[in-house]
């Protein structure tokens, strides 16, 4: 039996109809999803609770929320809104997302450590529902993972239509065959791509304008794998069958064709690897400085 939602003091009645798109989520798709001890989902309600009666412009998109029954719900309710089209309509669009969230858990929690990794390392978020309903590269993130699920159960042909509808939409290009960690963090997404093979870990950070590319024309495992804790800077290019270490970080604009040892920094064209990452998480922290005696061990060709 599906779980009623019983917070009565954060549910809202509507005095407007809803559209067909809004009702598409009236119902809970996940039981467990809705108790009162799922954190996320009480806490982004909340959120959209007080947003809802101060900025009335935007009321019926925090309404959305309000009235979906789970966080799967509410998510699948956004990305429609962003990625329904006349040649996939919003009432198709809905049974294609819904029915991997139904058959794996798992990506109903993954959608929420993404959450909960943007507000923790993004210092331009404050709220949960800020990258929920406004960062393409949050949503960009979910719509891959809906998209790896139909790709892994052989449907090819909804995988590549997906992948090509978000790459229209969210300006990044993520093919459905890359396997993709939770607590994963993509900051402004614009430019971001990633190939067949890719495999990221948990707990990663990535900017815009990085490329996870391969290198040949070989069917074959040829693209990046990237550890957990890494953080990669705007404009980096990674290319090839490769792998970035645990908690290691590639500067901004570097690039990159050979593995990069755990805590360590790769840098430059073509990359040099430094010993150490500045900090012991550098996908938490974010921090991509270098220091000032670094940059004495380089020759620049202009």
């Amino acid at each position: 039996m599906f779980y009623k939602w019983a917070l009565g003091e954060i549910a809202m009645k509507t005095d407007f109809p809803l559209s067909s798109s809004e009702a598409l989520t009236s119902e809970p798709i996940n039981p467990e999803a809705s108790t009162p001890d799922d954190t996320i989902w009480v806490r982004l309600r909340a959120e959209a609770a007080q947003k809802q009666s101060g900025e009335p412009a935007l009321a019926r998109l925090y309404g959305s929320i309000l009235r979906s029954r789970s966080f799967e719900n509410a998510l699948v309710q956004s990305l429609i809104r962003r990625l329904s089209h006349p040649s996939l309509p919003a009432k198709e669009l809905k049974t294609i997302f819904l029915e991997p969230l139904l058959a794996d858990g798992s990506i109903g929690e993954a959608a929420r450590a993404d959450l909960s990794a943007v507000v923790e390392r993004d210092p331009a978020s404050g709220q949960l529902i800020e990258p929920f309903l406004f960062f393409k590269g949050y949503a960009a993130i979910q719509t891959h993972r809906l998209t790896h699920w139909h790709w892994n159960a052989g449907r090819r042909d909804i995988a590549l239509y997906l992948q090509s509808r978000s790459s229209e939409v969210f300006q990044t290009d993520i093919h459905p065959g890359a396997q993709l960690g939770k607590g994963v963090f993509l900051d402004h997404a614009t430019g971001f791509v990633a190939g067949e093979t890719v495999v990221i870990e948990d707990n990663v950070s990535i900017l815009h304008g990085v490329t996870l590319g391969g290198t040949g024309t070989e069917k074959a495992d040829r693209h990046p794998k990237i550890r957990t804790g890494v953080l990669i800077g705007a404009g980096a290019q990674v290319i090839g069958n490769i792998e970035i270490g645990a908690y290691s970080r590639i500067a901004a604009g570097s690039f990159v064709t050979q593995p990069v040892p755990p805590r360590c920094t790769a840098v430059g064209v073509p990359a040099r690897i430094l010993k150490g990452a500045g900090t012991d998480n550098p996908a938490e922290t974010m921090d991509e400085t270098l220091e000032q005696g670094t940059y004495e061990s380089f020759t620049y060709v202009i």
